[in-house]
């Protein structure tokens, strides 16, 4: 019992000062959240950490690590491919596209692969066209095109992404190009071929880890960044660990994210999709756990 000449109260009992304390960081934390997804960034990760199970285990592992977006790439049901292609139907992207929505997931970017540019332009239009359709079927906003390695493909594969560009605007799909090698490894590079093809609803999805990648670790994406100002329409959150490691959770390797995200703001990229793409993990159980914590790290450095 108090002494009645002691006004402290219960307040200061230790144990109860302990829970408080808790009780304040954890509202503190929620509210962070809160406010990095009220400033404008669609905080996701894509299923390719859990390439190795089925679909459904992938869209568990997202929603469970606190995702509320999902970007589906290499998806695959009893060992064979199930994601969205240029020869998918759209009823089954549609699939694909509930299953997330049962998880409380939105799709907000597909891996868009190969369409068939080197048959001809035509095919090349058709294919890219139905991955736009299917990108509507799955409710996704987005469509991450890869580029080509050979020069000599160049020019087929751009004219039908240009072919392709109002379609899939006055579809609400969004196309971007990233840093994946080839003639596309950079973002000089990849601001060069939106030039080209010169449509404001073809952008730069921006992957820093690509970056070191395919310069071998020469080309920091911190220097490389403020080559695509004003043309990123999305990042693929990777980091990179020399000689040539990208399978590795963001904030565990060489990138400075703090200073790519400055640098992207100061750009023009204020607010928009950060999936993740990459973790350190093998066993299901693991992924999971390292998808958390690189939710977590976007989370804590969008509210710093």
């Amino acid at each position: 019992m108090n002494h009645p000449s002691d006004t402290r109260g219960p307040a200061f009992d230790p144990d109860r000062r302990r829970v408080l304390r808790a009780m304040a960081l954890a509202w503190a934390a929620a509210l962070g959240r809160g406010m990095a997804a009220a400033s404008g960034w669609q905080i996701g990760c894509w299923t390719r950490p859990w390439a190795k199970v089925d679909y459904p285990v992938a869209f568990d592992g997202v929603a469970e690590a606190g995702y509320k977006y999902i970007g589906l790439m290499n998806l695959s049901l009893k060992g064979a491919p199930a994601g969205i292609a240029h020869d998918s139907t759209p009823e089954a992207a549609a699939a694909l596209g509930r299953e997330a929505a049962r998880r409380g997931l939105k799709t907000i970017c597909v891996w868009g692969g190969s369409f068939p540019f080197e048959k001809s332009i035509d095919a090349g239009i058709g294919g890219l066209k139905r991955l736009v359709d299917n990108c509507v079927a799955a409710g996704s906003p987005g469509l991450l095109l890869g580029g080509v390695s050979r020069p000599e493909h160049t020019d087929a594969y751009y004219k039908v992404v240009s072919e392709c560009c109002e379609y899939a605007a006055k579809k609400g799909v969004q196309f971007g190009v990233k840093p994946h090698g080839g003639t596309n490894a950079t973002g000089k590079q990849c601001r060069e071929l939106v030039a080209r093809v010169g449509h404001k609803n073809f952008g730069i999805w921006y992957d820093p880890g690509n970056i070191f990648y395919y310069s071998d670790g020469k080309l920091d994406p911190v220097d490389d960044c403020p080559s695509v100002d004003g043309l990123v329409v999305g990042v693929c959150v990777k980091d990179f660990r020399m000689p040539k490691e990208v399978m590795l959770t963001p904030g565990t390797g060489m990138v400075n994210f703090r200073e790519v995200f400055a640098r992207l703001r100061k750009g023009g990229f204020t607010g928009g999709p950060l999936v993740v793409e990459c973790l350190d993990a093998d066993h299901p159980a693991q992924v999971n756990a390292q998808a958390r914590k690189a939710r977590v790290f976007l989370e804590d450095l969008l509210r710093a």
